[in-house]
């Protein structure tokens, strides 16, 4: 098993990676939609959505992969309202590419973020 780390994640007192890789496939950790530098939540609900995404992709490219290789996304947001807005700017994130996904309602997000996403990804194409 490898775990993928930032010098940022490893400061954090919380008990998790930002991703783990085992046998070619990658298991990404929730990623919220605040700047993990500046610890920032960007204006409106749109703008949060591009971050998490952002977020993502920050991971994917730790472990050489694209969100192309994305098989798998959860998507939890405190309101199902949200959801349209959301998935405009996901749709924009993947283009063609349509991996599974599961929107989660939930009641409030750490840091009081509009959504967190969470995601699994091929990195073996020869499985």
């Amino acid at each position: 098993m490898k775990i993928y780390e930032t010098e940022i994640s490893k400061k954090k007192k919380a008990h998790y990676s930002l991703a783990t890789e085992h046998n070619g496939i990658l298991y990404i950790s929730g990623q919220l939609s605040m700047d993990p530098e500046t610890r920032q939540i960007p204006e409106g609900l749109k703008a949060q959505t591009r971050q998490a995404l952002k977020n993502l992709d920050n991971v994917l490219k730790l472990a050489n992969a694209t969100r192309n290789d994305i098989l798998m996304c959860r998507v939890y947001t405190p309101d199902i309202d949200f959801w349209d807005e959301i998935d405009d700017e996901y749709a924009l994130f993947f283009g063609d590419h349509k991996p599974a996904r599961v929107v989660v309602p939930t009641n409030k997000l750490h840091f009081g973020c509009l959504l967190e996403i969470e995601a699994t990804a091929i990195l073996d194409r020869k499985l």
